[in-house]
């Protein structure tokens, strides 16, 4: 299945407490859609999240994040693992 990594970004900031219970309500909702959210990394400050996905496609990745909490990513792009 593809790899995406996405990208959120909130004015304000974020924290990383915040960005757990949404990574929570991913790993809850992801079966139903076959996506599997695999990590997520977190930039408080600069308000970014970046979540690293397995997914059918990008729309599958967001569609998860929509029922789950409703913060799509601003950006998806499809990645490969490196070496």
């Amino acid at each position: 299945m593809p790899l995406f990594m996405d990208v959120h970004t909130l004015a304000g900031g974020v924290s990383t407490d915040d960005v757990a219970k949404a990574h929570q309500a991913d790993l809850q909702t992801q079966d139903s859609h076959d996506v599997q959210y695999l990590r997520y990394w977190v930039n408080e400050a600069e308000g970014k999240i970046f979540c690293l996905v397995d997914a059918p496609s990008a729309d599958a990745a967001n569609t998860v994040h929509r029922e789950a909490h409703g913060l799509v990513a601003d950006e998806i792009y499809p990645v490969q693992e490196g070496t």
